[in-house]
This record gives structure tokens, sequence and C-alpha cells, in this order.
């Protein structure tokens, strides 16, 4: 397990300061992981493989058992990622029907 000391504070701007560094990693790799996101439509075949219910519950069970080992709530964890994934589900599926769209025009 990795350490996870958090610095002491001296003040509420100092602990603003340090969510702020956080939150500039935490969308860094929520666009990496978009972009890991987008490219994988491109390999589904159909809504259902969009939708990868047994992904979804796989991702859930794998992140709630980090969060235990960093000593993070994991119904916190488990809430945040239902929303991305549910999010980028929805982005996804854009995508698909747009790709889908494409195809059929293709061959008629």
């Amino acid at each position: 397990m990795e350490s996870q000391e958090t610095p002491l504070c001296s003040s509420l701007d100092d602990i603003r300061d340090n969510i702020d560094k956080i939150d500039t990693e935490l969308v860094k790799l929520i666009a990496k992981r978009s972009k890991f996101v987008s490219q994988a439509v491109h390999f589904k075949k159909s809504t259902a493989e969009v939708l990868a219910t047994d992904r979804i519950d796989l991702v859930i069970s794998k992140v709630r058992a980090l969060a235990e080992q960093v000593d993070l709530n994991p119904i916190i964890t488990e809430k945040v990622y239902r929303t991305m994934i549910n999010t980028f589900i929805i982005e996804e599926l854009t995508e698909f029907d747009s790709l889908y769209k494409e195809i059929k025009q293709s061959y008629y």
C-alpha cells in the first residue's frame, strides 16, 4: 500500500491551494481516461457492448478495493465512479450512434 500522507496545513487558504492542485491533476487524469473511452467505442459492435454492465461491475469492485487500501470511503469512490462511467457511456453512445449512421449510410 502506497503512503498517502497528507501534510498538515496551517490555514484554510493552504488547504484550498492543495485541493486546487489535486483538482488540476484529477482533471488531467479524467481527460486521459476520456481519450481511451473515445478509442474504445471504435472496437464495439453494439450498444450492449457500449453499456458493458459486466465491465462496470468489475471496475466498481476494483476501485472500491483500491479505496479501502488508501483509507477512502468506498461508497464515495463508487458514487464518483458510477457518475463518471454513466457520463462517459452517454458520450460513447452518442459517438457509437454517429459511427453507426456513417457505416449505414456508406452501404446504402
